[in-house]
């Protein structure tokens, strides 16, 4: 039997081993890693990923960027029609 992949972003399907393996081949910062692979760009926006991807990064010893922008939380947010907003029944 073989071991199922363990999912890290949960919205965009993206593996522990992708992560492991952006941060060894480029070196990456929690951002870059974000950048490369989506994770943390789903629908969350990072809320059940993102600590993860910073402890991964830390761990593998990633780049560490004192002047990047940091990483921000996303409100979920979904396309909502002007319909829907005035109230009007279909």
């Amino acid at each position: 039997m073989s071991e199922k992949p363990t999912i890290v972003c949960r919205c965009e399907e993206i593996t522990m081993e992708e992560i492991q393996e952006t941060i060894e081949q480029f070196h990456c910062s929690s951002r870059e890693v974000k950048l490369r692979t989506r994770a943390g760009m789903g629908s969350c926006g990072g809320r059940t990923c993102r600590s993860v991807i910073d402890r991964l990064v830390e761990e593998l010893g990633g780049a560490t960027v004192s002047n990047e922008v940091p990483l921000s939380y996303r409100p979920p947010v979904r396309p909502v029609s002007f319909g829907v907003l005035g109230g009007a029944k279909e």
